[in-house]
């Protein structure tokens, strides 16, 4: 399949401070074609996966900063498997295994505490 042609760029940067032992204390991200403007925004924790042409691998990078709590990180994972369910659908039309990924990923906001459990509502 034949590459399309570069039209226009747009760049995403991430900067992470690190501490005395390279522990993320701080991070920020700005992106060009951010709607919220230009100014670099804080966030405590990002998830990047990008697919190697070559190798046919995954290449990840996790990071998340000191203050992340345990609770934050449970809504962060159940947002991202949301996403993920759903973007599988896009790509894949797979139907019948995107709904068996978003039924996982109800069991895991239910058990994480982020989303209320049924009998809770």
């Amino acid at each position: 399949m034949a590459k399309s042609a570069v039209v226009r760029k747009s760049r995403i940067t991430v900067d992470v401070g690190l501490d005395g032992q390279n522990m993320p204390v701080e991070m920020k991200w700005v992106a060009s074609d951010n709607p919220n403007g230009s100014a670099p925004q804080e966030c405590k924790a990002m998830l990047l996966s990008l697919f190697d042409e070559k190798t046919k691998e995954t290449l990840k990078i996790d990071l998340w900063t000191k203050e992340m709590q345990v609770i934050e990180m449970d809504r962060m994972f159940y947002q991202t498997l949301r996403g993920l369910a759903d973007t599988y659908f896009r790509a894949t039309q797979n139907k019948e295994l995107a709904n068996q990924m978003q039924q996982f990923t109800f069991y895991f906001g239910q058990a994480t505490g982020a989303i209320p459990k049924e009998d809770e509502v």
